[in-house]
């Protein structure tokens, strides 16, 4: 017995032959077609968009990165690298490999003050960040 599809299963091949019956009872077509096949209400990201957000997550990927964006996000000024050796509890030449990431990614913003460099987050990136989460319109349950 062939159970309730959703419109978007129609002409598949893959899809051929019995399912398995269930004890609980099935929903009306309409309702099951209605609950699985709800159109799409915002708009996608362009091709270049998705890209260039891949690369803001990818740079995200790594604990000690993310450790790194909340500790400048909690700093009123910029920060030295030095400052984020003990904290993270790596080397500074392991720290200075995170920082180029993200700066390379666009996420920070870095100063060279004489030897050292200080780093500040860059809140347009962080923006767009926000932006692709929706994190903007405080709609997150």
């Amino acid at each position: 017995m062939r159970g309730e599809s959703c419109a978007w299963e129609a002409g598949r091949d893959d899809l051929a032959g019995p399912l398995m019956a269930t004890a609980t009872a099935s929903p009306p077509a309409a309702a099951a077609a209605a609950e699985c096949c709800v159109p799409l209400g915002a708009p996608s990201l362009s091709d270049d968009q998705a890209q260039a957000t891949a690369q803001l997550f990818k740079a995200l990927a790594d604990p000690h990165r993310v450790k790194i964006m909340n500790l400048l996000a909690t700093s009123p000024d910029p920060v030295c690298v030095c400052e984020f050796t003990r904290p993270l509890g790596l080397s500074q030449p392991t720290v200075s490999h995170h920082l180029k990431k993200l700066v390379q990614a666009g996420l920070l913003d870095r100063e060279q003050r004489g030897t050292w460099a200080y780093y500040s987050l860059n809140r347009e990136a962080l923006g767009r960040l926000a932006a692709v989460a929706d994190l903007q319109q405080g709609d997150a349950p």
